[in-house]
């Protein structure tokens, strides 16, 4: 009998480095700083396969979706406050 490999990767295309990247400014280092203490603090609490439930395509995508969801609600509410300033 084998045993089935699991290739889940809950931190892939997340930046885990404390060293600053190269045309990163400040500010976004210590906010990427920041959410990376948190994702991994959540990941400790929950165990792997609860973040692996939480997150199925790990979350860079989850952070990905996210930001494109605010950006679009933003675009929303700037149409909507043009739309009313006219």
């Amino acid at each position: 009998m084998t045993k089935e490999q699991d290739n889940y990767s809950a931190f892939e295309g997340l930046n885990l480095s404390n060293a600053r990247s190269e045309g990163e400014t400040y500010e976004q280092y210590r906010g990427r700083l920041r959410q990376n203490k948190e994702i991994l603090k959540t990941y400790f609490q929950l165990g792997r396969d609860a973040f692996k439930d939480i997150f199925p395509n790990g979350v860079h995508e989850a952070l990905q979706d996210s930001a494109e969801e605010a950006y679009n609600e933003n675009e929303k509410a700037n149409a909507k406050q043009l739309g009313e300033a006219k």
